[in-house]
């Protein structure tokens, strides 16, 4: 952890100003979570949450392309304990059933990234004034 947090401080790639915040200045700094990364797994109940109700009531209206074997699909793709939200297969699925421009697309899309801070993106996890103070000496 030192050395990461060491070249961190040091190197300053975002140019976050380290040299000039005090050692808890940068601890809050490199815990504050303005950096995002795609999920590399979601619930299926996260998954589910996403979906817009009147969306998913339609589903089994009766229509040609909307049946209650869709429906089917989207309950059994959010009956799964672990979903690779980026995953060609489940991306495609989503899209056959709500539609590309849909808004439970759109909510799926914005829930499968997350915002951490540069401590978690750096892998040292929360980071403590004294750990600054640490790596800096």
């Amino acid at each position: 952890m030192a050395e990461v947090l060491s070249d961190e401080l040091s190197g300053d790639p975002l140019v976050r100003g380290y040299s000039t915040m005090t050692d808890q200045e940068a601890a809050d700094d490199l815990n504050t979570e303005y950096r995002s990364r795609n999920r590399t797994s979601m619930s299926g109940d996260e998954i589910a949450q996403q979906a817009v109700p009147a969306a998913f009531d339609a589903l089994d209206d009766g229509a040609a392309n909307n049946t209650a074997d869709v429906k089917s699909h989207w309950l059994a793709l959010c009956g799964r304990s672990s979903i690779d939200p980026f995953a060609t297969a489940n991306v495609q699925l989503v899209i056959s059933i709500f539609g590309a421009g849909s808004q439970t697309v759109i909510n799926l899309n914005t829930a499968r990234v997350e915002a951490i801070s540069r401590a978690i993106e750096l892998g040292l996890g929360v980071v403590k004034s004294r750990d600054v103070g640490y790596a800096r000496n």
